[in-house]
């Protein structure tokens, strides 16, 4: 009872403070406003006014699961034979994922390691593209700093989420993701499809957690629209007010993560994030271009599929450039399984070899 006493009000600051932030950033035009404004804002109170939140405070994972599951419910509603069809033609974006992997994970390697001055083991996992719950994990087990670990893999989530979004509307020349005034859901929706899409929401949450995958609080709900919504079987609609009360969520939840952690070790994890981000980016980039002519895919919408960020927020990013969102997800759940198979793989020959 204690604990709900603290949790409650906690939340409800957070979720609030995330609130303004989107709002301000939905006013300067910030890409993806309600996400990246709520994100910043309760990540800012996390480190530089660490009193404002309790140290011990963690959002209800059950809560946060639930505005997921909304978003993953609506993205599987654009799902169609059409898009299936789509699909059957990325065997080469497939290809280039499977080298990409691989090759971003002795990248981040060498930055966490030689940059960063990490050690061996803390390293490894600290730059695997994916997979942020298995590096957490495996890396506590093979006896790396989990808390550097922890740190690293959300500022890989968070540096994409911002650099990506920014540096397309940079090079497009006007906001991109719903300040570009793209949306999940239309404008007319009402709320009198909410209870379907609540129950395949839980659904879709129940069935993850029975088959286990990756990513499950987005994968399940997204698969269950799918089918349902191929099958004709319901209608999937909700305001967008509600999509964006879920992207505040998101956001400020995430933001929280870094409640506890001091400001110097942020700021000298962002620099190796930043420079991690930015070398799978230009890696990202490289292969996408090789891709593009191939695939029959925009080059951004390529870059995308390769960017390690966060498979909800890669996805949102996907609607800003009128992309389906199920293409860009698609390529992120092979990306998670394929990080985590290699990271298993090559972890003992990593870790096994000298120091120097």
């Amino acid at each position: 009872m204690t604990d709900l006493r603290t949790t409650l009000p906690t939340l409800a600051l957070v979720v609030t403070t995330g609130a303004i932030g989107g709002w301000i950033a939905k006013q300067i035009g910030l890409p993806l406003p309600w996400m990246l404004g709520s994100l910043l804002t309760t990540s800012f109170i996390a480190v530089f006014i660490p009193r404002a939140l309790p140290e011990t405070y963690k959002t209800p994972d059950l809560f946060r699961a639930a505005f997921i599951a909304l978003i993953g419910v609506t993205i599987g509603a654009k799902v169609t034979w059409e898009v299936l069809v789509e699909l059957t033609n990325a065997v080469y974006s497939f290809i280039a994922l499977t080298l990409f992997v691989p090759l971003a994970q002795w990248t981040n390697y060498l930055i966490f390691r030689k940059v960063g001055g990490y050690d061996r083991t803390t390293a490894f996992f600290c730059g695997t593209p994916g997979g942020l719950m298995e590096a957490m994990l495996l890396g506590e087990q093979q006896g790396a700093d989990v808390r550097l670990v922890t740190m690293q893999q959300f500022l890989r989530i968070i540096c994409v989420v911002t650099m990506l979004p920014i540096g397309l509307s940079i090079w497009y020349g006007h906001p991109v993701g719903s300040a570009g005034g793209m949306t999940l859901s239309r404008a007319e929706a009402g709320l009198e499809h909410l209870p379907e899409v609540i129950f395949l929401a839980a659904a879709g949450l129940v069935f993850s957690h029975w088959m286990k995958l990756p990513a499950g609080q987005l994968v399940g709900p997204l698969l269950v629209g799918a089918v349902v919504t191929i099958a004709g079987l319901a209608v999937i609609e909700v305001p967008g007010w509600m999509i964006s009360a879920a992207q505040v969520v998101i956001g400020s939840t995430l933001g929280a993560r870094f409640i506890g952690i001091n400001a110097a070790l942020i700021m000298r994890g962002v620099g190796l994030s930043a420079l991690s981000v930015a070398s799978m980016l230009i890696i990202g980039g490289l292969f996408a271009a090789i891709v593009h002519p191939l695939a029959g895919e925009p080059f951004d919408v390529l870059l995308i599929s390769f960017s390690p960020g966060g498979v909800t927020e890669m996805a949102l990013i996907a609607l800003s450039l009128q992309a389906n969102p199920a293409f860009v997800t698609t390529h992120h759940i092979y990306r998670i399984l394929l990080t985590v198979a290699v990271m298993t793989w090559s972890m003992k020959k990593v870790l096994m070899r000298d120091p120097d």
